[in-house]
């Protein structure tokens, strides 16, 4: 299962997305994606999780055991006794540099207190009034007088343009605009991460933003503007334009996971309602993505684009335009190479599951460009591209399944015959899809002598057993479906084995006649009795002579008979410096110290 995935699901800002007013200035493509917004993404994203769930969940085999498939042995290693689980501090920072100077705020009326004809005045007050900003960090139980002020106020705005109409009136519009900007569109704080080293959420705290008391209730008063039945986007373009989307994106590369998700929703609803932006939203999308695959490859943010991009991407009118078939190949594939994958691939496949379903004639780019990036030494990663395949497997077509059904199931062999186990095993459950065995039936006399040696081999020589057991299930199927191909495939694969065996007699028979002509040389005796006296000669043919080497080992010889008649013969004793620090006292505990067998010294001398 992924991680942090499912706890932030795609359904949760999809809901009460309608299709915009003023979708007749648009082209078919825009009208869409309103409806998707509350029907068919929602509907395909639940049935690509629960896809996904099961794909996970056959892990375990415990509903659907294999044919053939031995017990596994009981576990015999000891478990740890449970340590005491230490609560860490959560990691609070801030991006606010500097509080505003006059912090010192008035409580204004209630809303509801004040005559209709005073509302909107009082209501601008309110606004200008959240505009004040407070220190978090530094000193946090400073201002809590005026920081409850203001927290009571985005509280009573919020409820005040939820459940009242003709509220948003014109004026409101730059007023709120402005209190979000203020509020929100600052520089954030520097990466506590900032190698991009792969972001673990059960492992790592992310770090939070300590001014969110705050900054949680302008995101719930801004996003409930956006859904109120009184929006008028035309009115609201002219403050919400491209300078405020790109500030707004720029926000997407917070640490804290709260922020990302109202972000989200956010850019999800301004995508929806302002029809002149949408074009824009997407390249700058594009760019931050470029600039996280070809440069950074740090970004916060992929996750949560990625689930908008899948709603716009459910959207697209048919046939598709050229830009998104570009967006595709040029994007989404390359961030498949990039070493954080697994934060955000569960959103990643879905992008390019929906591609397909739109276009299938992109199978074929789609696949080809995953085997270009398949890992070669990371297994979890292998084990995630896996995943991806299948799914795309699950909504091919079969005309376009026989133009990569070859380079895929070379490297599915490859797969099966990795030793890390769950790679195996992950490419062997392949073999329990209904649809992707209908597709190898129909195009078996290819698939299977490209799979069978790879699986006949590791049934015999993988050291995992439950492998074993799934090679064999992928045996019985391949024999139920052509018994005479399976069996002309197990001879070819003996008379390979067979010619292998050949070609090994044929080199050690070279080796022998290699051997035999060395035996031949003339000076094949001396150097095969240098050799069991153990000394080196040089491989070159005008080698010392074997008078040379008698000679030699006579001088040994006398050389060593001359240092045994001379044992007691005195010799200086060569002395080093040492190269550690000295310690006085231990030298001039030293010199003081006088050898037992040292005669003492006399006058005169």
């Amino acid at each position: 299962m992924p991680r942090a995935w499912y706890k932030c699901a795609f359904t949760c800002f999809c809901f009460k997305f309608g299709a915009p007013d003023n979708a007749d200035e648009e082209n078919k493509e825009n009208l869409n994606f309103g409806l998707a917004g509350i029907t068919q993404s929602r509907e395909e994203w639940k049935k690509f999780k629960r896809r996904t769930r099961h794909n996970r969940l056959r892990d375990s085999q415990q509903e659907k055991q294999p044919y053939c498939c031995p017990p596994a042995a009981p576990s015999k290693i000891k478990v740890p006794a449970p340590q005491p689980i230490v609560k860490r501090d959560r990691r609070q920072n801030s991006s606010r540099l500097s509080a505003s100077n006059n912090r010192e705020l008035q409580k204004l009326p209630s809303l509801k207190d004040v005559p209709p004809a005073d509302q909107e005045k009082l209501f601008i007050q309110k606004l200008r009034q959240c505009c004040v900003l407070f220190d978090f960090v530094s000193d946090p139980l400073s201002d809590l007088k005026w920081k409850e002020v203001k927290r009571a106020a985005l509280s009573e705005m919020v409820e005040y343009i939820t459940h009242n109409r003709n509220v948003i009136t014109e004026p409101i519009y730059p007023e709120v605009v402005h209190m979000f900007a203020v509020n929100m569109f600052r520089t954030l704080p520097p990466s506590s991460n900032p190698t991009g080293a792969e972001f673990d959420p059960e492992e790592d705290e992310p770090t939070l933003e300590a001014a969110w008391p705050h900054l949680q209730l302008v995101y719930e008063f801004f996003l409930r503007l956006l859904e109120s039945p009184d929006f008028q986007p035309n009115i609201a373009k002219k403050y919400i334009d491209q300078k405020f989307v790109l500030q707004l994106l720029e926000l997407f590369d917070s640490e804290d996971p709260r922020e990302r998700d109202f972000l989200k929703t956010t850019l999800h609803r301004i995508y929806g309602k302002f029809l002149g932006l949408r074009a824009y939203i997407r390249k700058q999308i594009n760019n931050i993505f470029y600039r996280f695959i070809y440069e950074t490859e740090h970004h916060n943010g992929i996750a949560e684009l990625l689930e908008i991009l899948g709603s716009i991407i459910n959207g697209f009118a048919l046939p598709l335009k050229e830009e998104h078939k570009i967006f595709l190949l040029k994007v989404l594939l390359p961030l498949h190479k990039v070493k954080s994958l697994s934060v955000y691939h569960p959103q990643l496949a879905y992008c390019v599951v929906q591609f397909l379903e739109k276009d299938s004639t992109l199978t074929e780019p789609v696949v080809m460009a995953l085997l270009k990036y398949w890992p070669k030494t990371h297994s979890p990663k292998e084990v995630m591209f896996l995943n991806e395949l299948e799914e795309i497997l699950d909504v091919i077509e079969p005309s376009e399944f026989v133009k990569i059904m070859e380079p895929l199931f070379r490297q599915l062999a490859k797969c099966v015959s990795s030793p890390h186990f769950q790679v195996a095993e992950r490419a062997l459950y392949y073999w329990n899809n209904e649809y992707i065995m209908s597709l190898i039936s129909d195009n078996a006399a290819k698939i299977l002598p490209i799979m069978f040696p790879s699986l006949y081999r590791n049934s015999k020589t993988h050291w995992n057993k439950t492998i074993h057991g799934l090679i064999y299930n992928a045996l019985k199927l391949f024999m139920e479906m052509n018994q005479k191909l399976f069996d002309d495939c197990t001879q070819q694969f003996k008379a390979e084995k067979l010619k292998e065996k050949l070609k090994m007699k044929e080199r050690e028979e070279a080796w022998v006649k290699i051997e035999n002509l060395a035996k031949a040389n003339p000076q094949y005796a001396v150097y095969s009795q240098a050799s069991t006296i153990s000394i080196p000669v040089a491989m070159e043919t005008d080698g010392p002579l074997f008078e040379d080497v008698q000679m030699l080992r006579k001088t040994v010889n006398e050389e060593a008979r001359q240092a045994q008649k001379d044992p007691k013969k005195e010799r200086p004793l060569a002395r080093r410096k040492s190269e550690l620090p000295q310690d006085l006292h231990t030298k001039s505990a030293l010199e003081a110290h006088g050898r037992a067998e040292e005669p003492a010294p006399q006058d005169g001398r």
